[in-house]
């Protein structure tokens, strides 16, 4: 890409629209992509990235801004990436960063910027965690990242995320939906917003019950309460995330390596796809649909086949 360089040199001294011109080539994941990364993964580290996910309805979107809020309220710079649902037409993110951050955008200390899932399972973008690692190198100090809304699917946000909090409403399922989500075995914090609804109570005590009888961990997840309409139980989330970032920093350099063996397992796993899918050609997977539709043989056995002939 012409002038790659100069993007790299504009965006590392601070220019937004040279970062927002990154950003959109790590979205293609095209060669300039990789080019960017490689050139930005030395420069970070230093960024504390906050995962904010949950079921559709439970109000991310409004405590993500309200987040920012008191983030920017010690003084610090900081990144949103929200991950919305991908239009079935273009594949561009339905929900813009315009209309979820308006309050945010007139201040030059909040980046906000929404990627669009594709079809992505686990409420992730696959541009995402590549993002964030252009955020951490132009030096924000807080990455908050957004997921779609999730329910069945499988939770990806543990592979980006330092700390994932997990967002409920009072009254939210049973041990068992929950157990099936995989939420109570991702989040490191559980806020119950929307909490001058009824049932918060029971909803409370339910989560506490059931992270008591989970897996032992070195941290406990506490349960927060807010309103994030109102700006209730902020403070004391942001403050709650900030233990959890002092618990990590605690702890010996065995969480960075498991982190970093999960990066590397997500890098493998996409690269293989993307061969995979370029070793198939069209008339021979259009053959092979033929042969499944008809039941002569299965998807499974089809595939290989593909790839062995590829």
């Amino acid at each position: 890409m012409p002038g790659l360089e100069s993007l790299l040199t504009s965006a590392l001294d601070g220019d937004r629209r040279a970062l927002a011109k990154l950003l959109t080539v790590i979205e293609r994941g095209d060669q300039d992509s990789k080019q960017v990364l490689a050139a930005m993964y030395g420069r970070g580290g230093g960024a504390h990235v906050i995962g904010i996910t949950g079921p559709p309805g439970a109000g991310k979107s409004t405590l993500v801004d309200r987040l920012v809020g008191e983030i920017r309220a010690t003084g610090d710079e900081v990144a949103a990436l929200l991950v919305d649902p991908s239009s079935p037409f273009s594949g561009g993110a339905i929900l813009g960063d315009r209309i979820r951050m308006q309050d945010r955008v007139s201040d030059a200390g909040v980046y906000a910027r929404s990627m669009a899932s594709r079809g992505q399972l686990g409420g992730m973008s696959r541009a995402a965690p590549k993002a964030v690692v252009v955020l951490d190198a132009v030096g924000f100090p807080f990455v908050i990242l957004e997921t779609v809304g999730v329910g069945q699917a499988e939770v990806d946000i543990v592979e980006s995320a330092h700390t994932t909090v997990v967002v409920l409403n009072p009254g939210w399922g049973d041990s068992i939906q929950a157990a099936k989500a995989g939420l109570l075995e991702i989040g490191d914090i559980f806020v119950v917003n929307k909490a001058d609804r009824d049932g918060l109570e029971a909803t409370v005590a339910d989560l506490n019950h059931m992270l008591a009888e989970g897996a032992d961990r070195e941290w406990s997840p506490p349960v927060v309460a807010t309103v994030a309409t109102e700006g209730t139980g902020l403070s004391e989330l942001w403050e709650t995330i900030g233990a959890h970032r002092d618990h990590l920093r605690g702890q010996s350099d065995g969480s960075v390596h498991v982190h970093a063996r999960r990066e590397i397992r997500a890098a493998a796993a996409e690269i293989m796809t993307r061969e995979a899918q370029a070793r198939i050609s069209q008339e021979d997977l259009d053959g092979m649909v033929e042969e499944v539709v008809t039941r002569r043989i299965d998807p499974w056995s089809a595939a290989e086949r593909l790839l062995e002939a590829g």
